[in-house]
């Protein structure tokens, strides 16, 4: 037990700077153009999904928790907003970044999102008809006012925002040491059904907990090798932060928000399976 608390912790140091200067990057850049990300969004129309999906990449949960709010005011098409959502890269970023995962995956993991995110939204929206309303009114920025301290500056939004993942991070970290120190890789691997055909499924529900760490848990499952690729990429999809939070309180057309909660479900076990069954022909 020594020993894993000793690892942790040293896990902890080794990547702290990586976060601090990685959400500091990303603090500047969602302070710094979140409102004419806003605005692009609002007025890209038809083309909303493709904006939206380019837009959810950049980490945190930030242009989710915007978009659901837009959504719940029908100034964006459903299409828009499953787009940012399957996009969202949430926490997964900075600490695939701060692992020091090779640019190539962390590329393939973001663009792979995206392209999933507009080719859904397009398809959503072709299918469902979404009809947005034009006028901008009663918007409420979520992000700002209950996620992201945005009023208390870019460096203290930083701090907060890297050891609130830190955190997540060393006890994820740390029951991951301990699991796979007493049960044995094999054995972590089976409870998540690594290899198997309902991995995806498994993986998905995981991705719809509405909080950063479920996307943290998938990161680190997918790193330590107990999670296969294809399940990963299917929790990611699922996983908007605290958005579906945001979407049951703020959108009163219940019926809806399950619709949107299922689709999300589906379109991540969907992609996840198929990709399973795509590398298993290869």
């Amino acid at each position: 037990m020594k020993q894993i608390i000793i690892d942790t912790l040293l896990d902890a140091v080794k990547i702290f700077p990586f976060l601090i200067v990685t959400f500091f990057i990303m603090e500047f850049i969602e302070h710094k153009f979140s409102k004419k990300s806003r605005k692009k969004i609002i007025k890209a129309g038809k083309f909303g999904p493709i904006i939206g999906g380019i837009l959810g990449a950049v980490p945190q949960c930030g242009f989710s928790v915007m978009a659901t709010n837009l959504y719940a005011t029908r100034i964006i098409s459903i299409g828009t907003l499953m787009a940012i959502y399957l996009s969202t890269s949430d926490e997964m970023l900075p600490v695939i970044i701060s692992q020091g995962a090779p640019f190539s995956v962390i590329f393939q993991v973001v663009s792979f999102k995206v392209i999933i995110g507009i080719t859904c939204g397009f398809i959503i929206d072709f299918i469902l008809k979404s009809n947005v309303d034009e006028k901008v009114s009663n918007i409420k920025d979520y992000c700002e006012e209950n996620n992201c301290d945005c009023k208390h500056g870019i460096f203290k939004s930083s701090i907060k925002h890297t050891f609130n993942i830190l955190f997540f991070i060393v006890t994820i970290t740390f029951l991951l040491n301990t699991g796979i120190f007493y049960l044995g890789e094999n054995n972590i691997s089976k409870l998540f059904l690594k290899d198997s055909f309902f991995a995806p499924f498994v993986s998905s529900l995981i991705g719809l907990i509405p909080n950063c760490g479920a996307s943290v848990i998938l990161t680190e499952l997918y790193l330590s090798g107990v999670i296969s690729f294809s399940s990963c990429i299917a929790g990611l999809l699922t996983g908007s932060g605290v958005a579906i939070l945001v979407l049951f309180k703020v959108n009163k057309d219940k019926k809806d928000n399950l619709r949107i909660l299922a689709m999300l479900y589906l379109i991540g076990s969907l992609i996840g399976v198929t990709m399973q069954i795509i590398n298993a022909l290869l």
